[in-house]
């Protein structure tokens, strides 16, 4: 993955990656997955998975803004889906309130694969002041660890191998690796971090969240990053059971806690700092320079010495066997043809789909305007929050379409990269950094290890040609259950920075007569498409190659239609193709349009790559045509009769916006009754 760019002052292996946006200032994000105890424990487990990434952005000393997510699940005609989606929902929901973050984006989808293996990856944003940051590093012969945050209990432990495991009808019911969140504890350690960072940066040598594996994982790092050693001595350790042992101890992954670093001479003032908040704050242990052995006292009895590298740097390094699955070359030149009887009928199917409908179902349970910055909320093309002080905002998105990976690993990484940044360039950002989840099933299978390879391949290339840097991520493997894997679903989260906030741009169209135009040109692109899973029940065939020369040329574009100030909305085609952008467009403010295309009735609903939906004041069509020169269609004017009006080469028709918007509001609540 390409991690450099001219922003760059953080990346790979650290808590978060972190960015400059100018003015002395940096956002920092993240993304990470908490797939297998979601399955087990939805409620806690994407609760904890919130709390998690929060932390990861916090103890950079960064302060969190904003929280993204994106969720894959069975199909909602299941039961247990339902509960899974209820519950995961009202976790992300029920953290990320309590904490006082807005939840400004994300994604959801249903397909079959996710039925027993749903997949919840989260992801924060955060704001640093400066762009002078803590590492996670312990260092400094004699130098203080000191524990600070919640108690430690038995909760979570051997979480991290549960999360790195095959699902199997024996292991899906192991609660007791499923961590317990305390959102009100983190909020005091949230503030009490991000406080000590800022005014007392000299009192903190190093800082780092306890996470997978507890704290034999944070504590390892942290020294192993430094080249250092490391005393602990356990029977200092905040504990809220009783005769835990130092394995236990070690290993748990109770949350709210973090571990630091810190200069003897300050000791006392960092542990005083934190008990002003109500935190449990002790030493635990010191740096030592004793040949880089990590050492572990409990009871006055010596438990552990071995070398710090052995667990880090010498794990085992492997080469697996790879190869493309078979369903590829079989497929490799099949062309789904759409049968489209009635236009009509078609186009209020598929604005029912459950990937296709409202979501706000499901967001609704989240506080998307708490701290009063966010622009943009959710249901938008991107999450749009406002930089407090000043004219900028960051634009953030994540996406992952597993359906395109699955038919073609690589094109589909590319696409998946691509899709985030037409979110973000629609929303009037500039992408400048990518964080990812890499979710998949179990690598020691060839073709899953073939799925793995390519993708990252595509993700890499297409980031490359953005130049957006991969700053930050996380791998979650063996997604299957009972040897059915998921579909390969790489999720990608993108930040993009708005120099100004009057170059906001939203998907809405805004006022009858403005033109509307497409943005790129569109072909029979229907492998992979919603309209294939809708009339074909299952996914075939291969991807076109992805151009993506001019997939830049049209973000491009945009960027400059938009800081010419031309668009008047502009929203990217995806799921769906056309005629649910076209109705997605008009749902905000209750208007219609007339569309006159020479598409067929079917590519109506392509997925064609590389594509915008845009709508422009008649007096801005003379300078928005010699902009975008031959890379557009004219298609209509938006109206204000309430009517969707679209003639194709083939066949014409008129729906009532307000029928086929309730229906799109409506489909997922009805089908979660």
């Amino acid at each position: 993955m390409p991690n450099k760019s001219s922003r760059v002052i953080a990346g790979p292996g650290e808590d978060a990656g972190i960015l400059d946006i100018g003015d002395n200032q940096a956002v920092v994000f993240k993304a990470e997955s908490h797939n297998h105890p979601s399955a087990v424990e939805p409620y806690q487990g994407a609760a904890t998975g919130v709390g998690g990434i929060i932390r990861d952005i916090f103890s950079m000393g960064a302060q969190p803004i904003a929280l993204l997510n994106s969720l894959k699940f069975g199909p909602l005609k299941n039961g247990q889906t339902k509960h899974l989606v209820n519950e995961v929902v009202a976790g992300i929901g029920g953290y990320g309130n309590c904490i006082g973050l807005p939840t400004v984006g994300g994604e959801i989808s249903f397909e079959s694969c996710y039925e027993h293996n749903p997949l919840v990856n989260a992801m924060c944003v955060g704001i640093l002041n400066n762009t002078d940051f803590k590492h996670g590093t312990a260092s400094g012969d004699k130098n203080l660890i000191v524990y600070v945050g919640a108690k430690t209990g038995r909760d979570g432990i051997h979480g991290a191998t549960f999360a790195s495991d095959e699902f199997t009808d024996t292991n899906n019911k192991q609660r007791s690796a499923v961590q317990v969140g305390n959102p009100f504890i983190e909020k005091l350690l949230m503030d009490a971090c991000v406080e000590i960072i800022e005014k007392h940066s000299e009192w903190i040598l190093g800082i780092q969240d306890m996470g997978a594996a507890g704290l034999v994982s944070s504590t390892a790092e942290m020294a192993s990053k430094a080249g250092s050693g490391l005393v602990l001595n356990l029977d200092k350790v905040p504990q809220r059971e009783t005769e835990m042992t130092a394995y236990e101890m070690m290993l748990s992954e109770s949350q709210e806690r973090m571990v630091l670093c810190v200069k003897p001479e300050y000791v006392e003032n960092v542990l005083d700092f934190f008990r002003n908040f109500e935190l449990d704050a002790v030493v635990i242990g010191q740096v030592t320079t004793d040949n880089r052995q990590y050492k572990i006292y409990h009871h006055d009895e010596l438990v552990t010495d071995i070398p710090v590298d052995s667990l880090t740097e010498d794990v085992p390094e492997y080469d697996r066997p790879e190869k493309q699955p078979q369903r590829m070359i079989d497929d490799k030149n099949y062309h789904f043809v759409p049968e489209i009887t009635s236009l009509k009928d078609t186009w209020m199917k598929m604005i029912t789909r459950p990937n296709i409908a409202s979501k706000k179902h499901f967001y609704q349970t989240y506080d998307s305007q708490v701290k009063a910055n966010t622009l943009v909320r959710p249901g938008g093309d991107a999450g749009v929050v406002r930089i407090q002080g000043t004219k900028k905002a960051i634009a953030m998105t994540n996406d992952s379409n597993s359906k395109y990976v699955y038919l073609n690993p690589f094109v589909g990484g590319q696409i998946t990269v691509m899709e985030a940044a037409r979110n973000i360039v629609a929303s009037g950002g500039l992408p400048i950094g990518v964080t990812d989840c890499l979710n998949y099933g179990n690598p020691e299978n060839p073709e899953a290890f073939w799925e793995l390879d390519k993708s990252v391949e595509g993700i890499a290339t297409a980031c490359e040609v953005l130049d957006t840097p991969v700053i930050s991520g996380n791998v979650s493997l063996y997604n299957e259950y009972n040897d059915v894997a998921i579909y390969p679903s790489p999720m990608i989260g993108m930040v993009g920075l708005i120099e100004d906030i009057e170059t906001l741009t939203t998907s809405a169209f805004k006022a009858a007569d403005d033109l509307i135009y497409v943005i790129g040109q569109t072909a029979d692109d229907f492998n992979g498409s919603e309209l294939q899973m809708e009339q074909l029940g299952q996914l075939k065939g291969n991807l076109r190659d992805l151009d993506l020369k001019k997939e830049k040329l049209h973000l491009d574009i945009v960027r400059q239609a938009i800081n010419q100030n031309l668009l008047a909305s502009c929203h990217d085609l995806s799921e769906g193709g056309l005629a649910i952008a076209l109705s997605k467009s008009a749902f905000e403010n209750d208007l219609g349009f007339t569309v006159k295309t020479e598409l067929s009735a079917a590519q109506m609903f392509s997925e064609t790559q590389s594509r915008f939906l845009v709508s422009v004041k008649p007096e801005n069509q003379g300078s928005f045509e010699k902009l975008v020169q031959e890379e557009f269609e004219l298609l209509g004017r938006v109206t204000n009769n309430q009517q969707f009006t679209v003639t194709t080469r083939d066949t014409t028709f008129s729906l009532d916006e307000k029928l086929v918007k309730n229906d799109w509001k409506e489909a997922i609540s009805c089908l979660m009754m």
